[in-house]
């Protein structure tokens, strides 16, 4: 069985968790010695294919529980030296735009540089009404990259059509939420799944497909 050599995250930038991981990604990439592979994904597409809904709906009306999720958010951005990190207030964020310009950026080479802007631009300093034509298209200026080549390219058939493929093979590969990660077969969910990845590596469970 073939190693297995990069770790792949599926992401959207409407997640915060997402977000967070992937500020903490560096660094972890770095210990473990893999790539990560950023894998564009529609999470609203995710949802309604497998009936799932964001913690800010599933916590409604359980006390206690969106105070807790908020302390583990604290205690992951202490953990991970984290340096900016402020709940959206547009939040929920349509992604569908910036998401499909995620694909444009994966054909114009400048993914990381596309992923770092956006991210931020949601939840990093100042976020964002990351959903709105203009805003967008501002923001990608601000950020030195090329707007109008994006912005264009958002409009594409092949770009649609990429990330709804992206986004059924998530699906069929089990995933029901994001930051969703895959070590070879094996796929972790969530933020807090680091530890169990890094775990699984040394073993050697992961890294050679064991649970696939």
């Amino acid at each position: 069985m073939s190693r297995v050599t990069k770790v792949e995250f599926l992401y959207d930038f409407g997640s915060p968790n997402a977000y967070l991981a992937h500020e903490a990604i560096p660094a972890i990439a770095a210990r473990v010695g893999l790539e990560f592979e950023y894998v564009p994904v529609l999470l609203g597409g995710v949802f309604k294919a497998t009936g799932n809904v964001s913690p800010a709906v599933s916590t409604q009306g359980i006390k206690n529980k969106g105070e807790y999720l908020m302390r583990e958010v604290a205690r992951f951005v202490r953990r991970h030296g984290i340096a900016h990190f402020n709940f959206n207030p547009f939040f929920p964020v349509n992604t569908l735009q910036i998401m499909r310009g995620a694909v444009v950026a994966q054909r114009e080479g400048i993914a990381a540089e596309y992923i770092d802007a956006v991210f931020a631009h949601t939840w990093g300093a100042a976020p964002k009404k990351m959903d709105d034509a203009e805003v967008i298209r501002a923001a990608l200026e601000e950020s030195g990259l090329p707007a109008e080549r994006i912005m264009a390219g958002i409009a594409d058939s092949s770009v649609k059509q990429q990330l709804i493929e992206n986004t059924q093979r998530a699906v069929e590969r089990g995933v029901f939420g994001m930051p969703a990660f895959f070590v070879g077969a094996e796929h972790y969910f969530g933020k807090e799944a680091f530890a169990e990845i890094e775990q699984d590596l040394a073993r050697g469970f992961a890294r050679d497909g064991a649970g696939g």
